[in-house]
């Protein structure tokens, strides 16, 4: 089989696998089993329509063949000559190995921070963005719900990590993986850290399920993906942000209070 294909065929199979099992598990955990029981527990109190849902997937299953296209035309075909992907463990020390998952996500983050930024811009956000801010309330589905545009540029970051530093098939599969489950985590529409999560020395610096949503729900401030240093360092954490969440977490002991 041509490299091109066998490299698409294999990336577009790994992505669509993690994005239906992750986004599926939770969201019938949380949005089918779950929901009477622990509906007040969730971000936004409503659910999204029946037509949400099928928006988010359609967007997705094109995403997923835009993620798998990106990658195959970098290593399936003559570029890769070009890039500082390696095959070989032992090419590079253990040492850099390790390293490179933290230098990855503090890389990610920034790129996706001033990318997100930047496609909110008046002129650029129905060009590119649009189609994610359709789910004001969203659910685990939204993850990959990006118009074409948009996922073009969020699958730039594979570009940027294989022309910036060495990397190999181990890096990308972790890396990936932690991103696809971080990425439902965002969109999931309940907050799974603990309270006072938000105001822990370690915990002010992540971003959280709350964070995003209101994100989505608000479309201004919280640009951050992994965690919120840039946006405290660029004064675009929202200043309602603590307010939410305690708000969420506190709503069981509301509850029993009543």
């Amino acid at each position: 089989m041509n490299p091109f294909w066998k490299q698409f065929i294999e990336v577009l199979k790994t992505v669509s696998l993690r994005y239906f099992i992750f986004a599926g598990i939770v969201w019938v955990i949380w949005y089918v089993l779950l929901k009477r029981k622990i509906a007040f527990k969730k971000i936004q109190l409503r659910f999204p329509d029946k037509k949400d849902y099928r928006r988010e997937i359609i967007y997705s299953v094109i995403t997923m063949f835009i993620f798998a296209l990106v990658p195959a035309t970098i290593l399936g075909t003559s570029i890769r000559q070009y890039t500082f992907f390696y095959k070989d463990i032992h090419q590079h020390s253990m040492l850099w190995f390790w390293l490179a998952f933290p230098c990855m996500f503090v890389i990610h983050d920034a790129y996706f921070y001033w990318m997100h930024r930047i496609m909110h811009h008046p002129k650029l956000f129905k060009l590119f963005h649009v189609v994610h801010h359709k789910s004001t309330n969203p659910s685990p589905w939204a993850a990959y719900a990006f118009q074409p545009t948009e996922a073009f540029v969020e699958a730039g970051i594979f570009i940027v990590f294989v022309f910036i530093m060495p990397v190999m098939f181990w890096h990308l599969f972790f890396f990936f993986l932690v991103m696809i489950i971080y990425n439902v985590y965002g969109h999931l529409g309940y907050e799974l850290y603990p309270k006072n999560f938000n105001k822990h020395w370690l915990g002010k610096w992540i971003n959280t399920s709350v964070n995003h949503n209101q994100h989505h729900q608000f479309f201004k401030g919280n640009y951050g993906l992994y965690f919120l240093w840039w946006d405290r360092w660029m004064g675009t954490l929202r200043e309602d942000y603590d307010v939410k969440f305690e708000e969420v977490k506190n709503r069981m002991n509301n509850l029993k209070a009543v």
